[in-house]
C-alpha cells in the first residue's frame, strides 16, 4: 500500500528543512521523493568525496531531486542548473532557499519503516528497512 503527498513550498523557505518538517508532521515512516520541480536562490550541497559542504548563489532551476524520507532520518540528493544550463548535484543540506516555488510529491510506503543506523563499511548512518 502507498499514499501520495503533495506539497508546495514558498519563496524564502528552506527546501530540506520544509521537507523534513512535512515528513515529521505527517508522521511518514517510509517515503520516496517521486517528483520535485522549482527554483532556488541559494543552494547548499555536499559534493561527492567531500566531508564539508559547498554553497552556491543562484538563481537555479531544480532539475531533479531523489531520495528516501522518514521521521527517523532522510537522505536526499539534488541536481540544479544555472542560467546557462550548467548542472551540479550532490547531497541536499539545509540552506537551499526557494526562489519562486518548489512542488514536491512524496510516495509514502505503508508496509515498511525506514531507519538510519551506523554502517561500519561507509562510516555514515545508512538505510535500514524493517517491516511495519
Amino acid at each position: 500500500m502507498s499514499h501520495l503527498h503533495t506539497l508546495r513550498l514558498l519563496p524564502g523557505q528552506d527546501l530540506r528543512d520544509e521537507i523534513q518538517h512535512f515528513v515529521n508532521t505527517q508522521n511518514i515512516q517510509a517515503g520516496v521523493i517521486l517528483s520535485a520541480v522549482g527554483s532556488l536562490t541559494h543552494a547548499t550541497l555536499r559534493l561527492a568525496k567531500h566531508s564539508s559542504y559547498s554553497k552556491f548563489e543562484g538563481p537555479f532551476e531544480i532539475v531533479s531531486m531523489t531520495g528516501t524520507v522518514s521521521v527517523h532520518g532522510s537522505h536526499l540528493h539534488l541536481a540544479i542548473s544555472d542560467g546557462e544550463g550548467k548542472t551540479i548535484g550532490g547531497h541536499l543540506l539545509s540552506g537551499c532557499t526557494i526562489y519562486t516555488t518548489a512542488e514536491i510529491v512524496i510516495v509514502e510506503l505503508e508496509d515498511v519503516v525506514y531507519y538510519r543506523e551506523p554502517c561500519p563499511l561507509s562510516g555514515y548512518n545508512e538505510l535500514v528497512v524493517k517491516p511495519r
